[in-house]
């Protein structure tokens, strides 16, 4: 964190703002279906805006017992709504089959393996209030805490909604954690029951789920009296008696009970709806807390906004995972809420439907084979054989309006190349957007032109687990985009930039702070009010900071510059690890890249970028001399994009980055790995090989050449 002494010299005291971007893109004409109406919401929030979140409130939302308060507000703790009573699966599912859409899909789902479910709002009605009951069967009422370790499947949904259905808590841990991380999870919130699969599938693999639930649960979390488990993969599991239910087996013993309808219960608005646990390197996870209306309210307004929604006819898709605050939001409280069709997917991007495997190995088996080739018997399992196009093949084939995608899968699809794309019928595309980190520049004008078809507006969407929902992003038909620019915040949302002495920034870089209370905001980190207020709060009076920079650029465009943590101290100048990469992946040769601020004798910092090349460059990587030369050219190329303090000392080419499962790269990992340390924690490093060959790599160009 930085320093609080407002002594500091002025080029300390906020970060630098040394990208400027010229390109704009208006928005579409009327006449391409979008509406510049949403820009009175703009005027009305600012006007008055709890009458504008209240206003929301009840359009948005069904209500057993109106609320007659908006907002009780004793910084650094809100009340939304508090006392109105509502039900969020109520308002997610029965309120749309009692207007008559019970037939109206919910969701496509679409299994790794190419499997596939087409779940109505009725049918998904039905699941809810089987699972409801079985929760209930349990022992379970409102108040109490559920632990959720499962894959993409529709099972996660339905029991996310079937907790909100009776008043329990979820608490969704990602299914790419470890056993320790399970257990401290489910002690930390005191869990009775944890749902989870035998396995998933990933890159046509079985990934197991349960031997790691019973890993946790020998080690601890005492509290865990039940575990429900689904057989996704019909792999074989140890189950333990009387601890141990399968799920289908559950769910007969109510049906056979002719135990099928369980009511929606009213709960009050500031009923907690779920914890949300983000991971901490120095201390155990903080459990963000989320009630229910303000989270629905604001989750609501933003999916229908953000993707000018038109739940008639639209296919929209989230294509993040459940796991993660994103999913939760925007596959399933946001999308449901509003009566929308959403896709499931349970895989990833590079793996096609098995059917696309078998045909590329019977095309093997027509063609030689030559000695360097894998086998025939070994193609179905070896991913380096397949199509990376398995994004595309979803959108063509179920008509996808909405693509809502992290900027580090676009980053690799750059990597992969625009023929994959290209090859699929995309132009059922009306709205795409980036969330999860800064998008740069050249990757949103590679998503706008190749998925995009230069036709699609972009939403670059910033918000958090803190937040609940989106914070800043422009809306299609009213924002003028620039590329790289979250742009602006959404209506009833109010943001400032600030030095170090908190004072607002009106051009330049500094901290991102939020200033109102907003609906969807964390309530606090569960069992630990002062960390709250410490975490949150205490940096800036009166204002919220959860550690962003960002910058206002001389149009007033908001520019998110990444967590301050990995702000780099350049010769006494703040420089911005997101600017530096931006401008590395504006030279042409470059698909992703990440800098890290080594240790330096001289400038206190210098800057290292690794990068990644594009497909079409990679070769280059084998030789010596031509890889010298391209890292040469590249440091040129951002010092000149930016000025010669932000020209890297050195740029390593590597195959690839460290990464989180969740595609965040983990910076502190490569400093790690340049400044000779013994490597941090691991634990959510989604493959350790990409280190190791990191640590074999040199660096292809250096001032010390």
């Amino acid at each position: 964190m930085p320093s609080s002494d407002n002594s500091s010299t002025e080029n300390q005291a906020t970060i630098a703002d040394i990208y400027d971007e010229q390109r704009v893109f208006p928005p579409p004409p009327a006449s391409a279906g979008f509406s510049p109406a949403d820009r009175a919401l703009y005027e009305k929030a600012d006007t008055d805006f709890e009458t504008f979140w209240a206003t929301q409130a009840r359009e948005l939302l069904s209500w057993n017992t109106d609320f007659t308060k908006t907002l009780e507000w004793e910084l650094p703790f809100a009340k939304w709504f508090s006392d109105g009573t509502l039900n969020v699966s109520y308002n997610c599912l029965d309120r749309h089959v009692k207007a008559g859409l019970g037939d109206r899909v919910a969701y496509f789902f679409e299994g790794e393996p190419g499997d596939t479910q087409t779940i109505t709002y009725a049918e998904l009605l039905a699941k809810v209030e089987r699972f409801a009951n079985v929760l209930k069967a349990e022992g379970l009422v409102a108040g109490d805490r559920v632990a959720i370790y499962m894959p993409m499947i529709p099972e996660l949904p339905v029991a996310m909604l079937a907790c909100a259905r009776i008043g329990v808590a979820h608490s969704v841990i990602f299914g790419g954690f470890s056993p320790d991380a399970i257990m401290t999870r489910c002690e930390d919130a005191e869990a009775k029951v944890l749902i989870t699969a035998d396995a998933g599938w990933r890159r046509g693999q079985v990934s197991p789920l349960k031997p790691k639930v019973d890993e946790a649960l020998a080690a601890g979390a005492k509290s865990v009296k039940t575990v429900f488990v689904v057989n996704r993969c019909d792999s074989e599991v140890a189950m333990v008696e009387g601890r141990d239910i399968w799920w289908h087996d559950a769910i007969a013993a109510v049906e056979e009970a002719g135990n099928t309808k369980c009511s929606p219960e009213p709960m009050s608005a500031e009923q907690l709806l779920f914890l949300l646990y983000t991971s901490g390197t120095t201390a155990k996870p903080k459990g963000i807390m989320h009630t229910t209306a303000g989270y629905l309210t604001q989750v609501a307004l933003t999916h229908k906004v953000a993707f000018d929604l038109r739940p008639e006819t639209d296919v929209y898709w989230c294509a993040a995972d459940i796991g993660w605050v994103t999913g939760h939001s925007y596959i399933v409280y946001g999308p449901l809420a509003n009566g929308a069709t959403s896709i499931l997917y349970e895989g990833t991007p590079d793996t096609p439907r098995q059917e696309l495997r078998q045909e590329l190995r019977e095309g093997l088996r027509a063609t030689p084979n030559p000695s360097n080739s894998p086998g025939l018997d070994s193609e179905i399992t070896n991913p380096a054989e397949w199509k990376k196009d398995r994004w595309w093949d979803i959108v063509s084939r179920y008509k996808v309006t909405q693509l809502y995608a992290a900027p580090t899968a676009i980053r690799t699809f750059m990597k992969w190349g625009a023929d994959l794309p290209k090859a699929h019928d995309l132009s059922s595309l009306r709205v795409i957007g980036s969330v999860g980190e800064p998008i740069n520049p050249e990757a949103w004008m590679w998503y706008h032109e190749h998925i995009g078809n230069k036709k699609c507006p972009i939403i670059d969407t910033w918000w958090q687990t803190e937040t609940g929902a989106m914070m800043i992003t422009p809306l299609p038909g009213v924002t003028t985009t620039k590329p790289g620019s979250a742009c602006g915040t959404i209506p009833g949302i109010f943001a400032e930039v600030v030095d170090e002495a908190g004072k607002k920034v009106e051009q330049g870089g500094g901290y991102l702070t939020i200033t109102h209370p907003w609906p969807s905001m964390l309530r606090g980190i569960w069992g630990d009010p002062e960390r709250y207020k410490e975490t949150y709060w205490s940096r800036f009076a009166g204002r919220y900071f959860a550690g962003d920079g960002a910058k206002i650029d001389g149009d007033g465009y908001l520019w998110l510059l990444g967590r301050v943590d990995d702000v780099m101290n350049i010769s006494g100048h703040r420089i911005s690890t997101t600017e530096v990469e931006s401008a590395l992946v504006d030279h042409e040769a470059v698909a992703e890249a990440a800098v890290v601020g080594a240790k330096d004798d001289v400038t206190g910092q210098a800057i290292i970028g690794y990068v990644i090349l594009r497909e079409g460059f990679e070769a280059l990587a084998s030789d010596e001399k031509a890889t010298a030369e391209l890292g040469n050219d590249i440091r040129t190329k951002v010092a000149q994009k930016l000025g010669a303090i932000a020209r890297p000392k050195a740029v390593v080419i590597v195959p690839d980055l460290p990464k989180t499962r969740s595609g965040k790269i983990m910076r502190r990992l490569l400093k790690d790995v340049v400044e000779g340390r013994e490597l941090g924690d691991t634990t959510t490093l989604a493959d350790s090989a990409v280190v190791a060959e990191i640590q074999s790599k040199k660096a292809t160009s250096s001032d010390d050449d």
